[in-house]
């Protein structure tokens, strides 16, 4: 299995970068991962709500353009569906099953998705009604495939 992750802004902080490649080197032999860092747009310190759409949009249009249309699409939003990490498990089981090869996840950046994105996603994924950092839920997102991958084996996760 293909998995990609689409994500608005860098990994700044080395703990979280540490933390991240981890769990990409755990995920190697259970599928392909590639993550696409796109930069979060430029604004100032105290934004107008015209100026965070502007900034929602121009990141949407970017992320748009680095999915692939043969992907089942899976955004990362606050008022998606929030399901356990054995339901996360069962529905990749449940893609793959009916032959779906590719999954591409999608984390906005600080003032969430554009519409756009939203309506091309197959699937909207709540982590919480928490705000989180696009920066945590990266690793959240990573070790919550991890578990996935380790349910579905029926593998032991915590040694």
């Amino acid at each position: 299995m293909k998995i990609s992750i689409i994500s608005i802004g860098k990994i700044k902080e080395s703990y979280l970068t540490e933390a991240i490649n981890e769990y990409l080197k755990r995920l190697t032999p259970y599928c392909k991962i590639n993550i696409t860092e796109i930069l979060e747009e430029k604004i100032n310190d105290n934004p107008s709500e015209k100026d965070k759409q502007n900034v929602i949009l121009k990141e949407g249009e970017k992320i748009l353009s680095k999915t692939d249309d043969k992907s089942y699409i899976i955004a990362l939003d606050v008022k998606g569906v929030n399901i356990s990490s054995e339901e996360l498990a069962e529905k990749i089981d449940t893609l793959k099953l009916a032959g779906q090869s590719h999954l591409t996840f999608i984390i906005g950046g600080p003032f969430g998705l554009s519409n756009k994105v939203k309506e091309k996603a197959s699937f909207k994924l709540s982590f919480s009604k928490m705000t989180f950092t696009h920066q945590m839920i990266r690793l959240f997102l990573l070790e919550q495939i991890y578990r996935a991958f380790k349910i579905s084996k029926n593998e032991k996760y915590h040694w």
